[in-house]
């Protein structure tokens, strides 16, 4: 059986990758100027960058309440636990 090593970051990787290389070729091809090429190129680029940027932080800020809610999950977990043991001795 296949393992996914890369998840969903990967798909999204290769799926921008991929849009941003479809739109370079339709625009060799596309009759249009050298310059307006390259402009509508650079407009794209940004946007993209643009748009990664905000899937990255929006993935970092996804990570962080993740841990947080583990060092939570934890901590309460260590004070039922000194609870418990606290019971027991009494």
């Amino acid at each position: 059986m296949a393992r996914d090593e890369g998840g969903a970051g990967t798909v999204v990787l290769a799926f921008l990758a991929g849009a941003v290389a479809g739109a370079a070729v339709a625009l060799l091809y596309a009759p249009a100027s050298g310059r307006e090429a390259r402009e509508y190129l650079g407009e794209k680029a940004r946007e993209g960058r643009d748009k990664a940027n905000a899937l990255a932080e929006k993935g970092r800020q996804v990570f962080n309440d993740g841990r947080d809610t583990l060092n939570t999950a934890i901590e309460q977990g260590r004070e039922a636990y000194r609870q418990a043991r606290t019971r027991e001795n009494a």
